[in-house]
């Protein structure tokens, strides 16, 4: 077996550096089974094979330990909202159902970002993932780190379209009308179903 690896090329995904050892912390039942809760997250690409990265973070994240896919959205081509210029992102939400606590599932997020290749340099500029827990099942926040429910998620269209989607799974989460919110959000921000023939 030849030892080398391929060097991925520029604006493709990567497998990133071998993994190294992690812990993390599971909720389990007074029988010690894990306690799984439902979490929605946002996926989002606009540099490189953009569908291609969606389709590795949904396998990533279904790798974590403890942790299923339990639905997934159709994939939206969007324009960027808060930096226009820069190019069209595509944008998909899953719904996981996970044992870990809400900052280790961030920073396995954070960690699948940079493993495919994601470089935060400019706010809201151009990357090749990015990963947001927007909901976490009986969960609210506002740590700086992780804020629950996402601060901005009921202002994008971009989140909301597919959310609606995937939202009949939604367990412990706040009481809104995410299809609504959507309908109201693309009055004013362009959300496309993307075609994957139009590359």
């Amino acid at each position: 077996m030849n030892g080398r690896r391929r060097k991925a090329a520029e604006g493709e995904p990567s497998c990133g550096a071998a993994q190294q050892h992690r812990t993390y912390a599971i909720e389990r039942g007074a029988a010690g089974a894990p306690l799984s809760r439902r979490v929605f997250v946002s996926l989002g690409a606009n540099l490189g094979d953009r569908a291609a990265y969606l389709a590795a973070a949904r396998e990533a994240l279904a790798a974590l330990p403890a942790t299923a896919l339990v639905a997934v959205s159709r994939i939206y081509e969007t324009a960027p909202q808060d930096l226009p210029d820069q190019d069209a992102f595509l944008n998909q939400v899953v719904c996981l159902e996970t044992a870990l606590q809400p900052l280790d599932l961030l920073r396995e997020c954070q960690r699948i970002e940079r493993e495919h290749g994601r470089v935060r340099e400019l706010r809201f500029g151009p990357r090749t993932l990015d990963i947001d827990i927007l909901l976490f099942q009986d969960a609210e926040s506002d740590d700086p780190e992780l804020t629950l429910p996402h601060p901005r998620m009921v202002k994008r269209a971009f989140v909301l379209v597919p959310l609606a989607e995937v939202w009949e799974h939604a367990q412990g989460m706040p009481d809104m009308d995410v299809a609504e919110l959507g309908r109201a959000t693309t009055r004013t921000q362009q959300v496309r179903l993307y075609d994957a023939t139009e590359g």
